[in-house]
């Protein structure tokens, strides 16, 4: 029996492969970043590549931070691109920008000038402790430089520039690795300057971006860039954004923080365990792209149907967005179980460490297909039409009060082994399946949320 896709299905895959494919290349670019860290770390020793790993928690929660940000402009900005609103786009833009840098600033200081107290948060390793204090001092000034380029890269991608987004990312993050070798390995004569060079290299890296970004801004391909509309009080747009953003950014900080806690749970058993699930984590993050690209693409896409008040396409279109992603999830479980050889070869591990990476990749091959579902239903579908209140009530409930509470019983009350508590943090998926799923037949989430101004 022959499948035939209609004409509707073809239009809605295309569409959405011209946002994914350069949205899933920029999400392995950074990505790759991250995994060239750490395996240019595994070379170095493993206290480096652990204390890098705890460090590198705060930048994932100011990704987390970013991601609750970028959804609330993503969830103004593709609804009114979808009305050629550009003035609004160009508010919610400066809305966002200032928002940031205020988040970032706080986090800089914390970085910079109290590096030791941070990492004690994460390990009570006094040489873990050092190593990634001096990591902290040099990249937190790269925090100051995310609050404008992810802003303005989000904006780019909710305007259907996806490929101008990636080309920028595309350059600073391949000269990110690049500075990487040279300063870890002291390449071209460069001194070796360890978790100390991956920092710099990060920084560097930063300020090319920006520097790009400004660039685009000034040629105006979408739209001619006015300082005066982007930094213009709007006191209906910018009550918009909080009422669709904050939930969305309580959201991603709540999820990103739980997830953070699972690394303190982690952090305080031992370092073959730090060493093990940052390598798990590495493969896991590196092998869903494709999943991360159909979330943001996705809501891109239902964004703009909804701001042009399509909302039976918007429905049928929000259904083969499911069914991709449950494809793309299965196909990520058994290429994780298919790459652990290689991902063994390529590792400096104590023999603990690679029993415990062994199970915590076969844990992930079946994790990430509900990691994927959930993440393109609540953060793609369901915000594509503003709805960021359900998946704020559903994470805070399910990692804060169920998977949280019991990791930190059975790693420090019952005392549990080590992948017992693995296996029992990364249940949260499985608890959200029903009310997700539930909430998503109801339709409530599909709203036109844009203004005549």
């Amino acid at each position: 029996m022959k499948f035939a896709m209609s004409e509707g299905q073809k239009r809605f895959y295309k569409d959405l492969a011209a946002l994914v494919i350069p949205i899933s290349i920029q999400n392995l670019l950074t990505n790759a970043v991250n995994s060239a860290d750490v395996f240019m770390l595994g070379y170095v020793g493993q206290s480096a590549l652990s204390a890098v790993s705890l460090a590198n928690q705060f930048q994932f929660i100011l990704g987390g931070f970013f991601f609750g940000i970028t959804s609330g402009i993503t969830m103004l900005a593709s609804q009114y691109w979808g009305k050629k609103d550009t003035d609004s786009i160009q508010t919610v833009m400066g809305i966002a920008m200032k928002i940031s840098f205020v988040i970032c600033l706080i986090i800089f200081c914390g970085a910079v000038f109290a590096p030791e107290v941070l990492m004690k948060i994460y390990t009570n390793d006094a040489e873990l402790i050092a190593i990634g204090a001096s990591y902290l001092r040099v990249i937190g000034t790269s925090y100051l430089l995310m609050s404008v380029s992810q802003v303005y890269l989000c904006i780019l991608r909710s305007t259907e520039r996806a490929k101008i987004s990636t080309a920028i990312s595309s350059t600073a993050l391949i000269l990110n690795i690049a500075l990487n070798a040279v300063f870890i390995f002291g390449l071209f004569g460069m001194p070796k300057l360890g978790v100390v060079g991956v920092a710099i290299a990060t920084v560097i890296s930063r300020v090319v971006e920006v520097f790009l970004c400004v660039v685009d801004m000034m040629r105006g391909k979408s739209f001619q860039v006015k300082l005066s509309t982007v930094f213009a009080r709007n006191k209906l747009l910018f009550q918009d954004y909080l009422k669709y953003s904050i939930p969305a950014l309580a959201n991603d900080i709540l999820w990103t923080l739980a997830f953070s806690t699972y690394s303190i749970i982690m952090g305080h058993m031992n370092s073959d365990v730090v060493a093990a699930s940052s390598v798990a984590t590495t493969v896991r993050d590196l092998l869903t792209i494709v999943c991360y690209g159909l979330s943001s693409g996705g809501s891109v896409l239902l964004g703009i149907e909804i701001g042009e008040g399509r909302m039976e396409h918007a429905k049928k279109d929000a259904s083969r967005l499911c069914h991709a992603t449950f494809m793309f999830g299965v196909l990520t479980g058994l290429l994780i179980l298919a790459t652990r050889p290689l991902v063994f070869a390529c590792f400096q591990l104590s023999d603990r460490a690679y029993e415990y990476l062994n199970i915590m990749l076969i844990i992930s091959s079946y994790y990430v297909v509900g990691q994927t579902m959930n993440t393109v239903t609540i953060a793609g579908i369901f915000r594509a039409g503003g709805d960021s209140r359900f998946g704020m009530i559903c994470d805070a409930v399910t990692m804060w009060c169920i998977c949280v509470p019991l990791g930190f019983l059975s790693a420090f009350v019952f005392k549990l082994p080590p992948m017992v508590v693995y296996f029992i943090l990364c249940l949260d998926e499985f608890w959200k399946i029903p009310v997700v799923y539930h909430h998503y037949k109801s339709y409530k989430w599909l709203k036109d949320i844009t203004r005549d101004f």
